[in-house]
């Protein structure tokens, strides 16, 4: 299945500007001086958390751990992602003060309430100086097996084969940067993918043949590509995921401002795939560089989990 409807998302203790993720994150712009960040960022993570349940999703929330220097914990999809074969990964992140993220008291509650058997650490890269950040560099094709990929500082090709191998996920890698040539620091800033559809920023993949390769995968996997503008790109409207109530129902969430960045058209098409729903999440995206499907990490339980 390429959606669930259960869902991990951490609330932040500490959020902030990241000077170490800032290296690589564009996107983030520090905060005005006296700005109450943490209060701003506390009630939108909040009214995210409810919008999502309101729509009949599960979501399960863990607070941060107020000892550590986490400001980035509100993205947990960057260090851990699960899977339906009952396996659950760990990953190598670039930013030092990334990995206190990484907690194992996290690990448990997913692994024993939804029957896991497999848990894969690949953190050991991080000596290596390599690093693959979850479903942050990784936009995974469920259905079809494909794992698509922008190479960067913090999506390293050795480690993107291995997780590919260990998942049996074919990959499909290119270089997609800004406007000014610089590497987005993570696929799902520039492509969103859902059963049946791929929302992606064409203009980012300069390189022809990488670019034929990857709309080949897409058309050969019977996606619709509803294509977005850097502009759109830059108000991460392909920051978006496609999830499913309790009820069945296929919704995609996003931003507001993601939202209201997309042309009446593309909500046409993309409503075929699911009903669109957001909330605010301005400072977050802000400072943080990162929106709605970056604060989301996937619960896929095992097929044989029994509920």
């Amino acid at each position: 299945m390429q959606t669930t409807s259960r869902l991990l998302m951490i609330r932040p203790s500490r959020f902030g500007f990241n000077e170490q993720t800032a290296i690589s994150n564009v996107f983030q712009i520090s905060p005005e001086a006296n700005e109450n960040v943490q209060e701003q960022v506390m009630r939108e993570f909040d009214g995210f958390v409810d919008m999502l349940r309101e729509n009949k999703v599960l979501v399960l929330v863990i607070d941060d751990d107020p000892e550590q220097d986490t400001p980035d914990a509100i993205f947990p999809n960057n260090w851990i992602s699960t899977h339906d074969n009952g396996t659950i990964i760990i990953y190598p992140v670039e930013a030092e003060n990334r990995r206190a993220e990484r907690r194992m008291d996290i690990v448990k509650a997913i692994q024993g309430g939804y029957r896991f058997k497999h848990f894969v650490d690949l953190s050991f890269f991080e000596h290596r100086g390599q690093y693959l950040e979850g479903t942050g560099s990784m936009v995974l094709d469920r259905e079809y097996g494909i794992v698509y990929a922008s190479i960067s500082s913090r999506t390293d090709e050795e480690v993107l084969g291995f997780a590919a191998n260990l998942l049996q996920y074919e990959v499909v890698s290119f270089h997609a940067t800004d406007h000014e040539g610089r590497p987005i620091y993570h696929t799902n800033v520039m492509m969103c993918l859902g059963s049946g559809f791929a929302l992606v920023c064409l203009e980012s993949i300069h390189d022809e043949e990488e670019r034929s390769r990857f709309l080949s995968s897409l058309i050969a996997t019977n996606k619709e590509i509803i294509p977005l503008s850097r502009e759109q790109m830059n108000h991460f409207s392909a920051n978006a995921l496609q999830i499913s109530s309790t009820e069945g129902e296929n919704l995609i969430v996003m931003s507001t401002d993601a939202y209201e960045a997309l042309t009446e058209a593309q909500h046409s098409a993309l409503t075929r795939y699911g009903r669109l729903i957001h909330a605010p999440l301005d400072t977050i995206e802000r400072i943080g560089g990162g929106s709605a499907r970056c604060m989301i990490a996937e619960i896929h339980t095992p097929i044989t989990t029994v509920l």
